[in-house]
């Protein structure tokens, strides 16, 4: 017979409490609610205008170097390029210099999606600011966080 121990309710309470990783989910899932009702009216998610703005470079960029920027597998980060691509968003390539790479492109259609969303995204952002003592500081300790 297995003897079970339960675990002291004080611990959750601590968890919950003082625990970075719950705190900056739930943190993380407010802001992306916010934005994503913000992005409605495009038809885009939070992170779809992340996924989008990151391809918004002077050149094609690979599919590792995208998932890097957004601290994505290349799995999780195929899978959110397909509704974009069905859509006509984004279109994918096989570099000419080495076929087994990937680049990523934004159509016409991805850039207008991207014009439209992004002063929806710099008010919201901005809103979002006003309400925090110092987002620098903020963005430099998650910058932090992301690195570690």
């Amino acid at each position: 017979m297995k003897l079970f121990i339960d675990l002291p309710f004080e611990t959750t309470l601590l968890v919950r409490d003082t625990c970075l990783c719950l705190h900056t989910q739930r943190a993380a899932r407010a802001l992306a609610r916010r934005f994503d009702i913000a992005l409605r009216p495009v038809g885009i998610t939070s992170g779809q205008f992340s996924l989008l703005m990151s391809l918004n470079r002077p050149q094609p960029p690979n599919l590792g170097s995208v998932a890097s920027l957004l601290a994505m597998d290349r799995t999780t980060l195929t899978a959110n390029l397909k509704p974009l691509e069905r859509r006509g968003l984004v279109e994918t390539e096989a570099d000419p210099k080495d076929r087994r790479t990937r680049l990523l492109r934004l159509t016409p259609a991805g850039r207008a999606a991207l014009l439209e969303a992004t002063p929806i995204w710099k008010q919201t952002h901005a809103d979002i600011e006003a309400h925090l003592p110092d987002p620098g500081r903020l963005r430099a300790e998650l910058g932090i966080l992301s690195t570690a």
